[in-house]
């Protein structure tokens, strides 16, 4: 038979309702009572029917994260990053994955799935700043990543175009002038691959170092294949550089392998920095130099943030944008 808060209230020696306000954690209990019930549940056994618990207190005790694609560490490492940062506040996390462009992406947001949660943590990847009318709702959500700034939802992100001078200036300060760029998408403006780009063009151009469209390098996607393929191309047209800004650090990873392959020198020939600090920069041969754009910081800030929405639903606050902090991780790819 299963155990029901009458058994712990008849063993601990109290009322049903008090047994319920320990459970809710309900501030106003006395040690003493506190630390009966406690003793109880934990000999019972006891466990709270949360289905019960949430036609109850109209919530599930789940939010659910909307990421592009798993197979990118970044997002791996996120959602590893936003799993602690909710059960720390008592959440469970649902993972969504969308990599199937604009039309799968608001096909998720509007499912039935979605109404079985609290709240929405949702990288935004394919749709824009033209689709913000497409999260209007009541629905607790914050958005992540850099396709919609200033929209109806608060939005967490990192410093893209910062980063990216950030990575920039470093391989200018040790001396390198034919700086490469890759995971460029042609005629993107907002979004990741934009604004990278032009952290990297305000680098040279504050350095005095002529910006070069040959050296940057367009991919479609950012996975290790995509930056070893991309790299292969570009040694075959023989275009001379010294220094690469790599948009992530998977792509770092496959152009540093092709790269090589080819009989270069990684740092004497060409010093290399990525975007992410993932955890194989760590142990990549040469390991490998990085920006750490504060993952734990944007999964904390995010949570909080979905949270603060959460418990009050009828708050006309307005949406917030929040960008967080980033530091450049010099490792033995640009240090002679």
């Amino acid at each position: 038979m299963s155990i029901t808060l009458h058994d712990v209230a008849r063993l601990a020696g109290v009322s049903i309702k008090t047994v319920s306000n320990v459970i809710n954690d309900y501030p106003h209990i006395r040690p003493g009572t506190r630390t009966r019930v406690e003793a109880a549940i934990d000999e019972l056994g006891y466990r709270p029917n949360l289905s019960a618990r949430s036609l109850r207190s109209g919530r599930s005790g789940v939010i659910s994260l909307l990421i592009p694609d798993l197979r990118n560490a970044y997002f791996a490492e996120l959602a590893d990053a936003v799993m602690r940062a909710a059960q720390a506040r008592g959440l469970s996390v649902i993972i969504e994955q969308m990599p199937g462009g604009k039309e799968q992406e608001l096909e998720i947001l509007r499912g039935p799935r979605m109404q079985l949660v609290d709240g929405i943590l949702y990288s935004v990847l394919a749709l824009g700043e033209e689709d913000a009318h497409e999260l209007d709702g009541t629905m607790p959500m914050v958005l992540l990543g850099d396709r919609i700034f200033h929209g109806p939802k608060d939005h967490v992100t990192m410093q893209n175009a910062e980063g990216s001078r950030a990575a920039t200036e470093h391989l200018l300060s040790i001396g390198r002038r034919r700086i490469a760029a890759l995971g460029a998408h042609p005629g993107e403006v907002v979004g990741s691959a934009g604004l990278r780009l032009d952290g990297y063009r305000q680098a040279l151009d504050e350095a005095g170092v002529a910006y070069d469209p040959d050296l940057v390098i367009a991919v479609a996607n950012w996975h290790r294949k995509d930056g070893a393929d991309a790299m292969r191309s570009f040694l075959g047209i023989g275009t001379a550089f010294d220094g690469l800004v790599c948009f992530n650090d998977s792509m770092a990873l496959g152009a540093m392998r092709v790269m090589q392959e080819a009989g270069l020198r990684i740092p004497l020939d060409v010093a290399v920095i990525g975007f992410d600090d993932i955890d194989e920069t760590r142990y990549s041969i040469p390991s490998l130099s990085t920006i750490d754009p504060s993952k734990d910081e944007i999964a904390e800030t995010a949570v909080a943030l979905l949270i603060e929405r959460i418990e009050n639903p009828g708050s006309d606050a307005p949406a917030r944008d929040l960008a967080t902090t980033f530091r450049v991780v010099q490792r033995e790819s640009t240090t002679p």
